[in-house]
């Protein structure tokens, strides 16, 4: 992708280990205006994750939801993320994002992203085994402002630096 971000701060959330309360309101004390769903697969076995019933709980906190299907992992890519087999997944998933497809929608999410504080989501917390990390990385040349939220301690991010308006390069960040 050309046109690439430089400033706007994209963050990132895994829903593993949390509750569609504790994620929501992670979401909402940092300002987040669009979710961002990259799963390729939208059903979940967490209450509250599958698209539908995430879409509508994301609505009732004014957050606007989002599914991009074409930035999903492909298939042998999730396969080899389970196994354990990292750098098969990140070749996979990479040689998938050069897809017509997946440049589409990284164009759409760049646009977005652009506009509004705009999360991307999907299921591992740890944002290094997933491939939300890579779709924000395509977005942005610097990887200081790509923000990875979890969602698991609600209240953690209350008095970040990261708050809408501000520059994440200023100050400290509340990661792990």
């Amino acid at each position: 992708m050309n046109d690439r971000q430089t400033a706007q701060t994209i963050f990132t959330i895994g829903y593993e280990g949390t509750d569609i309360d504790r994620f929501v309101a992670t979401l909402v004390d940092v300002g987040v205006e669009v979710l961002v769903d990259v799963r390729a697969v939208t059903v979940s076995r967490k209450k509250g994750f599958s698209k539908n019933g995430l879409k509508a709980r994301l609505e009732n906190e004014g957050i606007e939801y989002v599914h991009l299907r074409e930035l999903g992992d492909p298939k042998p890519g999730r396969e080899a993320a389970r196994a354990g087999r990292y750098d098969e997944f990140r070749a996979i998933y990479n040689a998938h994002l050069i897809s017509t497809e997946a440049q589409a929608a990284l164009a759409v999410l760049n646009g977005r992203a652009r506009k509004q504080p705009t999360c991307l989501m999907c299921f591992e917390r740890d944002p290094k085994v997933c491939h939300r990390s890579i779709v924000a990385l395509a977005l942005n040349d610097d990887p200081g402002a790509i923000f990875n939220l979890y969602g698991d301690l609600p209240g953690r991010y209350r008095n970040a630096s990261i708050r809408k308006g501000h520059d994440p390069r200023q100050g400290t960040s509340a990661t792990e």
